[in-house]
């Protein structure tokens, strides 16, 4: 499977490899057998999810309350009146898949990598990674999505008594589709420290926002750095139709910003799991990013390092740098 396997050089060596968890029980919050996935009864709610966001939400609601479920979310009934809402007759398992791989991935490189303790996480508002993941401590989550829809499933989630694992902070960034660099530093992201970035359910409405993203994940990611996720489709073919196009305008537009990209297949990630293959039509596409470059955070501070040991004369600590 492109993108599963790779190393990483830089401040921290990271070994990215999908490993499908054997159980469940080492994915989820010690907070997930409190609370069953029941269904929202407030008729007196004012906000309406948008009809995208309602449909990801029935999709976890169904797999959590399968007999052998990928992945299990037991808050996501709060945000649904019944489990058929705004889920499609014809709807395969590719969001599902792709949820479960992320999961896998995200956990496995916190386990393995002690020094990545920052996670920002790009969703629709209702992503509930936060509560349900089992986090190592302690973790700094920056939740970046659309205040309008994170208000509303906030109060919900507080509704059935959610919590984040303990000596971790998730912390609320409103998507605004520009100055997310500047909004996260003022969070309290730290570019000089490793991280890991989740891309799934962010209402991208065009290339150019992808890009700002992407520019983004550039310049505060570390070098060794995962950004993993899903894009639409749709921003790519409406510049390039074929498949094969897509692959080639994405690693164009991935390496520009001193990304390596891989695509991940569905199908793969569905045999590995001993699933049947998705079928219908898929509207993302599946990737893994590894930063290649150092951050601005990095770049900072070693020029000012190097600026305190031309003053200083200190060669000794331009030595210590070298190694």
């Amino acid at each position: 499977m492109g993108g599963i396997d790779g190393e990483h050089a830089g401040m921290v060596s990271v070994t990215v490899r999908w490993i499908p968890a054997t159980k469940l029980s080492i994915l989820q919050s010690g907070y997930c057998t409190r609370i069953s996935a029941t269904l929202h009864n407030e008729e007196s709610s004012s906000v309406r999810f948008p009809p995208l966001v309602l449909k990801t939400a029935a999709l976890r609601f169904r797999e959590t309350n399968r007999s052998d479920p990928l992945f299990i979310d037991p808050y996501v009934g709060c945000f649904l009146k019944s489990p058929e809402e705004a889920v499609e007759d014809e709807c395969s398992n590719y969001y599902e898949l792709a949820t479960r791989y992320i999961d896998d991935l995200v956990v496995n490189v916190m386990s393995r990598n002690g020094d990545v303790r920052q996670v920002v996480l790009l969703t629709d508002g209702i992503d509930t990674r936060p509560y349900r993941l089992r986090w190592p401590q302690p973790t700094l989550i920056f939740g970046v999505s659309p205040g309008v829809v994170f208000k509303e499933a906030s109060k919900r989630l507080e509704g059935i008594g959610a919590k984040v694992s303990k000596q971790c902070v998730s912390l609320h960034v409103p998507y605004k589709n520009s100055n997310l660099q500047d909004l996260l530093c003022q969070k309290g992201f730290n570019g000089t420290k490793p991280s890991i970035w989740v891309l799934q359910g962010l209402p991208i409405k065009t290339l150019s926002d992808f890009q700002e993203i992407l520019f983004t994940v550039s310049n505060l990611a570390t070098k060794g750095c995962i950004f993993v996720g899903e894009l639409p489709l749709g921003l790519i073919e409406s510049e390039s139709r074929s498949m094969n196009a897509v692959k080639k305008m994405m690693t164009k537009m991935f390496m520009t910003n001193g990304l390596r990209v891989d695509i991940s297949d569905y199908k793969v990630i569905a045999e590995t799991l001993q699933r049947q293959p998705p079928t219908g039509v898929c509207h993302n596409i599946l990737f893994v990013a590894h930063q290649l470059q150092f951050s601005d955070g990095q770049l900072d501070k070693w020029r000012a390092e190097f600026q305190r040991i031309e003053e200083e004369g200190d060669e000794e600590g331009f030595v210590d740098m070298l190694l």
